[in-house]
Formats: C-alpha cells, structure tokens, sequence
C-alpha cells in the first residue's frame, strides 16, 4: 500500500481573518479532534497545526484525492459550516509539494513574519499533541522530525533569523507608529498567553507607567503582572480598564468577543471620546470589528500587521532564499526515503532468502567440513557472509533506486519473480518498511 503526505489548510495568505477565525483548532481541544479526523476514511495518520495565522490537517493516506475529499468535508463538520463557505480559501497539497509546505513552516519560511521563532514550538506542540493521541506512526513520525531538522539547519546556515520579528513586536511598532511615543501611555493587556506575554515583554521597555493586565484566570494574570512590574485586574473589571487605557493589546482563547460595540459606545461617551487604540492579535477575534465604526476607537487586527511586516522583511529576504535551497535539499532526501518504503519489503525477502541460502548449505557441508576449531568455523561463516552480501549488494542498490521511478512496480514485480520470493511487496507491515528505510 503505497501512502502519500497531504496537507489541507489554510492561512494569511489564502483567507482573511474573518475566515480563519471560522476555522480554528483550540489547543485545549486538539487531542480529541485528532483523534476524530484519524477516523475519516483514508487517514491513517494525522496532526493538526492551529495558530493565529494558519489552520491545517496534515494527514498519510494511501488514497489523497478521496481522503482529501472526507476531510474537507469533515472539517466543515467540525466546525458547523458549509463546505462552500471556505473551499475557495483552502489549500490542497500532496506528496511533494506536501513535505515541502511542512518544512517550509516548521521553518518560518511560510509565516506572515518571514523568521520569527515561535512557529516551530507551535509545529512541536502539535506534533506532541497527535504522538500523546497516538494519531501518529512511520510516515509522519518521520516527517515531522525532519521538519524540525530542516528548520534547524535553516537557522544555523542561514541569517533568515535574524531581525526577525513575532506578531507581537509587530504590534507594538504598530502602536508606536500610531500613537508615537509612549512613554506616558496607559497600556492594557488582555490575556496572560504566550503571544500576550510577547507583547508585553516587546512594551516594558517602552513604557514607563505600569502594564496593567487582564485575564480570564486571575492568578495568571497576577503572575505575567509581577514578571512585568505591573498590576493584576480580573475580567470583571475589563470595563474599568479599558475606561483608563490608551492602547489595548488583546490575545485570549476566546470563542467570543470580548469587545463589543454596544460596550465601547457608552465607555466611549465616559470618555469623552478620547481616542482609544485596540490591537487585537487573537483568532477569533476579541474585538468586534464593529467597533472601529464608533467615533476616536481605533481597530487593528491581525492582517491589518502585514503593512509593518513588510517593512521589516527586505534585509531577510535574500536569507530566505538560502533557506530555500535547503528546503528543496531536504524535501528530496524525504522523497527519496519515501521511494524505498515500498522496496523495503523485497530487499528484507531477499535478504533473508539469501541468508537461508547460505546457513542451509553450511548445515548441509558440517558433516565434510570435517572437525574445526572456533577460529576456522568463524572465518566460514565471515567468508560466506561475506560473499552474500556482496551478491545482494547490486540488487539491493537497484531496488532502493527503484523507489523513485515511475516503473518502480514493474521492477518490484520482476526482482520477487526472478528471485522467487513469494510474492514480497508493499503489503507488509509498514513497520518493517520504516526499519529498513
């Protein structure tokens, strides 16, 4: 059974924010929705990758059109929408351009922040996540940790790191760009995750009144506040902070908005309609783009951060580059590995007629061999190994080679009948394929 990689999914690059929020994976779901689309026909192994810009299934099936199919329409299960409400954003990826989509994200290649770090603890999180699922097995466990080398190279043999920004230093330039010094500004957090960390960490510098932040579990929010050398508030209070705040730095989990309209109207009218700056970095969203139709209430949301990426992008650009032809260099070597899996089952028959062969005619000759020492019954044994393996040494070669030409089944077929090897082919366990890849 021959498998394939196949990626679906989609990103900053194919859909707007307003579609991406539609299609999420929250992290403290992923295990159980894993473990869902395993069961979709034709997927036999399967990671979801969900952050704030991106959302993709990379799944091994042995049939990519049909199991790309289920899956679509599964995701829209999931998810309570109609197919034809997001396919036009979606991408379709196999084989190939599949390894390369993946290596190309792991690496930082593919983000809307060319180089910045946290995509591939993201790529490690879900990876841990399906392994802890058991959603995974050879083809993508292999995959996966080729990624990880890919993007280590990347960073060790290229410069694409360096400058490199996250989403959230991007929106603080935002911040700065709009209001200019902010010295004095009253800044608010809300969210103690690790994007929120970002941003606040990206502000302490830049600030000089406390950050005051805000979340959902109390005592998270008290301890980003200490490491900051700000103050603490609960969410009952939002409303009271946001009154005082003259930027706003949101990135919660939050399935629904935590900034609405009718809210910011009357905080609004309290404040004289002194103007107010929301930066909202989550997907979903937590603020209601609604919002940026009421009078001195600025809105910025995730795509609206392209415009200062781009600005910051040019000096990696040619690094970027670099980290291309080693991507290219990485996805050939896994395509070649991938060939052999289906050679794997006639090189172990043949390898393990030969040696039957070879002890067969050893047993046979024991009795005219005459009495030997140790020594000498050793070097038989070296000497006709030995000569076995120099015999199986060019078919093997062929063999592995053959993974990866278009006649590869006939070749398979020809060597099992010309060596009479039963019948040997991919239909063995796919765990001894990955051994002897």
């Amino acid at each position: 059974m021959t498998m394939e990689i196949l990626v679906i999914g989609l990103n900053h690059a194919t859909a707007p924010v307003a579609v991406r929020e539609k299609i999420t994976f929250p992290g403290n779901s992923e295990g159980d929705l894993t473990r869902r689309l395993l069961r979709v026909r034709g997927v036999e192994e399967v990671v979801i990758l969900s952050t704030c810009n991106r959302a993709e299934v990379i799944a091994a099936t042995p049939d990519a059109d049909s199991t790309a199919n289920a899956l679509i329409e599964d995701i829209g299960g999931v998810h309570g929408l109609e197919v034809r409400s997001f396919l036009e954003y979606l991408y379709v990826k196999r084989g190939a351009q599949a390894v390369r989509h993946v290596f190309r994200v792991a690496s930082s290649l593919d983000s809307m922040v060319v180089g910045e770090p946290q995509i591939l603890g993201q790529v490690k999180d879900a990876y841990r996540i399906a392994t802890e699922s058991n959603t995974t097995g050879p083809l993508l466990n292999r995959l996966m940790h080729r990624a990880f080398f890919t993007a280590k190279r990347i960073r060790n043999e290229t410069g694409v790191g360096i400058a490199a920004v996250s989403v959230a230093y991007v929106a603080v330039e935002l911040a700065k760009k709009i209001l200019g010094e902010l010295k004095q500004k009253r800044v608010l957090l809300i969210g103690a995750g690790e994007m929120a960390e970002l941003a606040a960490r990206h502000l302490l510098h830049q600030v000089d009144l406390p950050i005051v932040v805000v979340n959902r579990t109390y005592q998270n929010a008290v301890c980003l506040a200490q490491e900051l050398r700000g103050h603490a508030r609960p969410m009952e209070e939002l409303d009271r902070e946001l009154d005082a705040a003259d930027v706003v730095i949101t990135s919660t989990g939050s399935c629904q908005a935590l900034i609405t309209k009718p809210q910011m109207k009357g905080l609004m009218k309290r404040r004289r309609f002194k103007p107010i700056f929301l930066i909202d970095i989550a997907i979903p969203r937590d603020v209601d783009p609604e919002v940026n139709d009421i009078e001195g209430v600025y809105v910025y949301n995730i795509d609206d951060l392209q415009a200062v990426v781009e600005e910051n992008i040019g000096e990696r650009r040619q690094e970027a580059l670099r980290g291309e032809t080693i991507v290219a260099d990485e996805v050939t070597k896994f395509v070649s590995w991938m060939g052999t899996l289906d050679s794997a089952p006639t090189i172990v028959a043949l390898k393990d007629k030969l040696e039957r062969i070879r002890a067969g005619e050893l047993a046979r000759l024991n009795g005219k061999l005459g009495a030997l020492t140790p020594e000498q019954r050793e070097t038989v044994e070296v000497l006709t190994r030995s000569i076995i393996n120099k015999i199986a040494h060019d078919p093997i070669v062929f063999l592995k080679q053959s993974g990866n030409v278009p006649k590869r089944n006939l070749y398979l077929d020809l060597a099992q009948r010309l060596f009479d090897l039963g019948g040997a082919g991919p239909h063995r366990s796919r765990e001894k394929d990955n051994d002897e890849g």
